[in-house]
């Protein structure tokens, strides 16, 4: 009995830390959600308001704003386009990873996570000159070559695991039937692992969505939908907490469908990497 106790006790205690992490992590959420659809007498009242008339004139504000509509289609732009380049250079070099035995393979893993791990800041000044120098700054092809130090990295370290998960066997087959390495990888790994690739793009283009510092630092006119939300917010003196609280909704809205339009591949991904 006392044994089951300390177990109950336990469990009571873990469930109890878990709950207070889900709703610090959700709370926030939630509470910007009931914003962008509230008064700003409601939003600034000295006691939180979870009943009240809810508007929807925050999101229409929004969407009047021609720089935060030019903002959403820069993000696209760039997100996209730094995902795809991304994927184009990072799954062969993953497949190289996951496949080949070379020297200082452990190095070059270490090097791309540490590439991943470094702080924007270590490398703006870097691209400032450099875009500076030929006369790109504050271009779509300056942000996405900028951006590829975070797509590449990412997709490299998340497509290693998926490849290894590839029957070797069936690589081994198509080798004996005169293929290529490349086309190994091209004609029977890559189809294969596709699916749970998907995950690791997926979270790269989060990244690249939500992105701030290089975008406010290489960018005036071509902004970002966090740059443009961000300057939005501190327009005026008085912040419109409404329509902030919109904007970042709508800012949150793309990664949300692409995230349950690929749901089934994300969770065969993380199946794979648990």
């Amino acid at each position: 009995m006392k044994a089951n106790s300390r177990f109950r006790i336990k469990d009571i205690f873990l469930y109890t830390v878990i709950l207070f992490i889900a709703i610090s992590a959700v709370f926030p959420i939630f509470w910007t959600l009931l914003n962008s659809f509230k008064f700003m007498k409601d939003i600034i009242s000295p006691v939180p308001r979870f009943i009240f008339t809810p508007t929807i004139e925050n999101y229409l504000r929004v969407l009047r704003l021609s720089d935060l509509k030019g903002a959403l289609l820069n993000s696209f732009i760039v997100s996209t386009g730094s995902v795809v380049l991304g994927f184009v250079f990072g799954v062969p070099f993953a497949y190289a990873i996951a496949r080949f035995t070379f020297r200082a393979k452990e190095n070059l893993k270490f090097w791309v996570i540490t590439l991943r791990m470094m702080p924007p800041v270590a490398s703006v000044f870097a691209f400032i000159y450099l875009w500076l120098n030929l006369g790109m700054m504050d271009t779509y092809f300056a942000l996405i070559f900028s951006y590829l130090l975070i797509t590449i990295p990412t997709i490299i370290w998340l497509s290693i695991e998926p490849f290894r998960n590839v029957p070797i066997e069936i690589e081994e087959a198509a080798t004996l039937e005169g293929l290529s390495p490349f086309r190994v990888f091209l004609q029977c790994a890559l189809p294969i692992a596709w699916p749970t690739l998907i995950g690791g793009v997926l979270f790269s283009f989060i990244l690249v969505w939500n992105e701030f510092f290089l975008a406010f630092t290489l960018t005036s006119e071509r902004m970002t939908l966090p740059v443009a939300v961000g300057a939005y917010a501190v327009v005026g003196m008085q912040i419109a907490w409404g329509e902030v609280s919109a904007s970042i909704i709508m800012l949150s809205i793309p990664p949300l469908i692409l995230a349950g339009f690929f749901r089934k591949s994300l969770s065969s991904y993380f199946i794979i990497r648990s």
